[in-house]
């Protein structure tokens, strides 16, 4: 036991989903008198829905607060002492403590633990662009961002936006301001838009935001953020053109904040992310969790470890670290890499890996990529959907599938998910009892039709 009164301390530093989940399950398991739990986080808030900016600026959802899942005073209320706008600039492993400065005063403290988490989540990739702190230029990251760009849209002069990049803040965002009013044109890197889809699926998407009148620019690099004479910027600029701009969302993607993890010289993946065990425990290090976006994740799929930035995993990652904060056990397995993401009416989603993916890992496989619609034909309302669907060469065992469509795409995919995590093969799916009345779905579930195709091109192989 410990030096305080005979209980021990859990240390948090970063007050997001990851870090309060973990706070919140470890005080379900022991209390206050055995259990004293310290949480510091640097921002304004915790406990809130990242993924929910896109929709709040949009205004598909109308206050800030119904973003936050659990306010400050919820969980003090729970006896966790919050630290608020209280930024840890240091970790002392040896030691068993960590520094921590008020943004507010300035000062800085030690603070020991018998227990750390480190839940310090992911930042936006801010490109060492000419003109990227311009007033006018947006990240979505935290709600303190999301409120700065709904307060520049309701300024802006004018009603020209440029998004740059096309991944899944990218494209939500392209989304939002479209539902603002604004003209929108997203430049993006990639050949294709979602580059977490293969090519020849981005395309399609590609070609659906276009007809929502976004002007999509691809295979473009930003070279600078053009300032107009009044401070503010007026035009975003690459090596061919300049398109004119009133605000500027960076949606680029995000890194892990591990800064903090590297200097204490905890281990650290290929992308950057903690690298955990099952229990979510800092590889090397008994009393240390890691957990949410500064973490590197299984992929179930290609056996290797992948960097997957999302709150599903975040929220299951402190669930797990507080069970067993709090004396209890549980473990996290890994992921399959399921995403879903919607630009107005069109959704796309993903899950398992795609061609280069399989690729990287020495898989073989068969491709095939089919079109059915969400509903039985005849059935009013429906609309066609694009599936594709890889599985291993021989084996048949499914690897990923992508489906692109309007109204029911998105969710089918989970579908998918589970016989992944099952590690079904593609003619063991074309069995499967599903759910089918012509409202919800073809006699042939869009899924089982590309399941059926797959198997049929693995027997032929």
């Amino acid at each position: 036991m410990s030096m305080h009164q005979g209980r021990e301390r859990l240390v948090v530093v970063g007050g997001d989903a990851a870090g309060m989940s973990a706070a919140s399950q470890a005080r379900r398991l022991k209390g206050p008198e055995e259990l004293e739990i310290v949480a510091f986080e640097r921002g304004h808030f915790t406990s809130f829905s990242a993924c929910g900016i896109p929709y709040w600026v949009g205004g598909a959802v109308p206050e800030r607060d119904d973003l936050i899942a659990r306010t400050p005073e919820e969980h003090r209320a729970r006896d966790i002492d919050l630290r608020l706008r209280t930024e840890v600039t240091e970790l002392d492993v040896a030691g068993q403590r960590v520094r921590a400065r008020d943004l507010e005063s300035g000062t800085e403290s030690w603070t020991s633990y018998d227990k750390l988490v480190i839940a310090t989540g992911a930042r936006p990739v801010r490109p060492e662009l000419p003109g990227a702190d311009t007033p006018g230029v947006h990240g979505v990251q935290t709600l303190d961002d999301g409120q700065a760009l709904i307060d520049t849209l309701a300024r802006a002069k004018g009603r020209r936006a440029v998004v740059v990049g096309a991944g899944y803040i990218g494209v939500e965002m392209a989304e939002a301001l479209i539902d603002r009013g604004f003209e929108v044109t997203v430049v993006n890197r990639g050949e294709q838009p979602m580059s977490t889809l293969d090519p020849d699926m981005g395309r399609l998407v590609h070609r659906a935001m276009e007809g929502l009148g976004i002007t999509m620019v691809n295979g473009t690099e930003v070279t600078e953020i053009l300032t107009g004479a009044d401070g503010r910027v007026r035009a975003v600029a690459t090596r061919h053109a300049e398109y004119p701009a009133d605000v500027v969302v960076l949606g680029i993607g995000v890194r892990p904040e591990t800064a903090l993890a590297r200097a204490a010289g905890l281990p650290l993946g290929a992308h950057g992310g903690l690298l955990t065990d099952l229990a979510m425990r800092v590889r090397g290090h008994e009393d240390i969790w890691a957990g949410g976006d500064c973490v590197e994740v299984l992929n179930l799929v290609s056996g290797q470890e992948q960097y997957v930035p999302l709150g599903t995993h975040a929220n299951k990652h402190g669930q797990v670290i507080g069970s067993n904060a709090g004396g209890g056990y549980a473990t996290f397995p890994g992921v399959v890499g399921t995403a879903v993401s919607k630009v107005c009416d069109l959704e796309i989603a993903r899950t398992g890996l795609r061609e280069k993916d399989a690729r990287r890992v020495g898989l073989e496989f068969e491709a095939v990529t089919i079109e059915s619609t969400s509903r039985a034909g005849y059935y009013p309302g429906a609309s066609p959907m694009t599936v594709k669907m890889l599985a291993e060469r021989r084996t048949g065992r499914l690897l990923g599938v992508q489906i692109v469509g309007r109204e029911g795409a998105a969710k089918r995919v989970d579908i998918a998910a589970v016989a992944l995590t099952a590690r079904l093969t593609v003619e063991q799916m074309t069995a499967l009892d599903l759910g089918y009345a012509p409202p919800f779905s073809p006699v042939w579930d869009p899924v089982l039709v590309a399941a059926r195709k797959a198997a049929g091109k693995v027997r032929g192989s």
